[in-house]
């Protein structure tokens, strides 16, 4: 018998849904504290008196490094203890550093504080990857966490829309404060709310095992990851495209305001709407189809985000192009929606070719390498590039660094390709086409 039949009705209630949307609140607040350092970045830089390039370093590496390398040791212990309770500390953590975000005073303090936040949300996502997977079998397990990576497009534009109005209104640092503290309400609430579930409930035990095997040490698990094709290839991937999309989410309102000549409160009110229109129905377009198309061919977990990003490329050409910043809002809703379409997909190949035990590690690992070159190298690499050419290019400096990511979204698609194959060959993988 499987674990699934054994526990299917518990978890197979109406009650999961409960649990998901409660963390797609958690983490809609995950990632609206790290957009509101984009839609503020013009505030902050000219406060704070930042370079392009010391901004990217405070608003994705100072990030990133900590929240990547801290994911590791929590997603051991998660694997171990409770998860609910980790990831409501995390919750509070992080929105406390949010908002002392907006008590700053120079680069070097308001980098810290995203430290402080990358430390925190480092509890956020590989606890709740683990949890859904034990709350939606395999074969739904890719919506499961399309409906949780709502989350990104959801905060994002919240970040950007809340964010530039009160920013404009009163100030940057009261921004911080208002996206900050509603977070340590939401901590208390999910706590009362989510109930920690039965570990590989839902998943078939191994070939004559009666349980599942338990969580290895963090040495090993990370040995498991890093030798495991598919799991390796699905990290390139993932990073890959987050070094695309990062690097537009931290550079899209100054490229519109800088060089397209959008005004402050027109990117708090139209790109915070395109990037949340976009975000939904690619991140969770993208879950649906991969899991209805994964039944004939699971290889559709690679090929779905390869085709995605593969017709972003004119779109992002379009965007340098455009005269107006009306036109340019037209082709950036391109990348927006096809930059969002790998998430779902790659989140699932892990979680189904983690054993249950090692699906928290896994879901670290996994965003270790996703953060680590998207978040703490993107956003620094479009900065470096417009530094190196304002003396000459002024501000459409920018424009230069974002035509400079092309190459990177070929490198990407070529990626998954391979990826496409490796998936062929995995054998726990195929559990999805059954």
């Amino acid at each position: 018998m499987t674990a699934a039949a054994m526990t299917g009705a518990k978890t197979g209630s109406g009650y999961r849904y409960v649990v998901v949307w409660m963390l797609v609140l958690v983490y809609t607040l995950n990632f609206l504290d790290r957009q509101v350092v984009a839609i503020l970045g013009k505030y902050i830089s000219a406060d704070l008196h930042l370079t392009k390039t010391q901004f990217g370093l405070m608003g994705g590496t100072a990030f990133a490094v900590f929240y990547t390398v801290c994911g590791i040791p929590v997603a051991w212990l998660a694997d171990r203890w409770n998860r609910i309770w980790i990831m409501s500390g995390a919750c509070a953590l992080w929105s406390l550093f949010t908002a002392l975000c907006g008590a700053t005073g120079n680069f070097v303090q308001i980098g810290l504080c995203r430290m402080g936040v990358g430390i925190g949300e480092a509890g956020g996502s590989p606890p709740s990857y683990s949890l859904i997977s034990d709350y939606f079998a395999p074969k739904e397990r890719a919506t499961g966490l399309a409906i949780y990576s709502l989350g990104v497009p959801l905060g994002s534009m919240i970040g950007a829309f809340a964010g530039g109005r009160i920013a404009e209104a009163y100030s940057w640092r009261t921004a911080f404060y208002a996206v900050g503290l509603p977070g340590l309400l939401v901590a208390i609430l999910m706590l009362i709310v989510v109930r920690e579930p039965r570990r590989g409930g839902l998943d078939a035990f191994a070939e004559g095992a009666t349980e599942h095997a338990p969580a290895p040490s963090m040495p090993k698990a990370i040995g498991r990851f890093f030798t495991n094709r598919t799991l390796l290839l699905t990290a390139i991937c993932s990073a890959l495209s987050a070094f695309v999309g990062y690097a537009g989410l931290i550079w899209n309102p100054q490229f519109l305001e800088l060089v397209k000549g959008m005004s402050g409160k027109d990117v708090a009110n139209y790109y915070s709407i395109t990037l949340g229109i976009t975000g939904v129905i690619g991140t969770f377009g993208a879950g649906w189809l991969a899991d209805k198309l994964a039944h004939r061919d699971r290889r559709w977990f690679a090929w779905l985000p390869a085709i995605a990003i593969a017709l972003s490329a004119p779109f992002w050409i379009g965007m340098l192009w455009a005269p107006s910043w009306q036109l340019t809002m037209l082709f950036l809703a391109g990348p927006l929606l096809l930059n969002s379409m790998y998430l779902a997909p790659v989140l699932a190949i892990v979680q189904n070719a983690a054993a249950p035990a090692e699906r928290t590690m896994a879901g670290a690992i996994l965003l270790f390498v996703l953060n680590l070159v998207g978040l703490g190298v993107g956003p620094v690499y479009v900065g470096r590039i417009a530094d190196a050419v304002e003396p000459q290019r002024g501000h459409d400096a920018l424009a230069v660094g974002f035509a400079a990511l092309i190459p990177i979204v070929v490198v990407t698609v070529i990626a998954y390709l391979a990826l496409a194959m490796s998936i062929a060959r995995d054998k726990r993988l195929a559990a999805v086409e059954a």
